[in-house]
């Protein structure tokens, strides 16, 4: 897919989602340097704490519900979105460019309604811009960290569905505003947003 991508400097930022600079997501991050030889190898052990440590919220029915990186660590449980805002975050601290992507997916039994999926794009010595997924694995789901070849979560094959190209520096509006604004998962569950693709825009 083409990738559209913004400034390389944004993808390092610390800020009030990705706060890398909280003092408990820069004590992982470089904990989970050590033994790296490169950045590529730094990069995956991220994504597999995240992978695989991190409890998806919905499927492990966990509270509270959470959006800025350092709660998602210290929690150790969130949605997609939330898992990629930490996965950013332990990137960054790391000094690895990492943003954040979405797909646009049906929710059950492969058709409508649509919500939004998010997963993350990690800029890449000698690969460029590589997407992975760090929502959690289960029967059904092996993402996996195999660059230059993309092993997501979810494959985009329904008519309405998408993947958008786009790479954000920052978490979509409307991400932050349900995670920052919901109780409970359940309500994250039954509210999960959407976003539409229209004449080459999105909306």
């Amino acid at each position: 897919m083409m990738i559209k991508a913004e400034s390389i400097n944004k993808y390092l930022e610390s800020n009030r989602i990705i706060d890398w600079n909280n003092p408990r997501v820069m004590e992982k991050a470089k904990e989970l340097s050590q033994g790296g030889i490169d950045q590529t190898s730094i990069a995956e052990k991220c994504f597999v704490f995240v992978r695989d440590k991190i409890l998806h919220s919905n499927d492990h029915r966990l509270n509270p519900v959470t959006c800025k990186a350092s709660d998602v660590l210290r929690y150790k449980t969130g949605f997609c979105y939330a898992k990629s805002h930490l996965l950013a975050a332990l990137l960054r601290a790391n000094g690895i460019p990492a943003g954040l992507c979405y797909q646009r997916l049906t929710i059950i039994d492969d058709r409508p309604p649509f919500c939004l999926h998010g997963l993350n794009g990690i800029y890449l010595p000698n690969c460029g811009w590589y997407r992975v997924d760090a929502r959690g694995n289960n029967e059904n789901i092996a993402a996996d960290f195999c660059p230059p070849t993309e092993k997501l979560a979810f494959t985009v094959f329904i008519k309405g569905e998408m993947d958008f190209p786009e790479i954000w520096s920052q978490p979509l509006p409307e991400v932050v505003q349900l995670l920052e604004s919901a109780d409970t998962f359940v309500e994250v569950a039954e509210n999960l947003p959407d976003m539409k693709f229209l004449n080459g825009k999105t909306s």
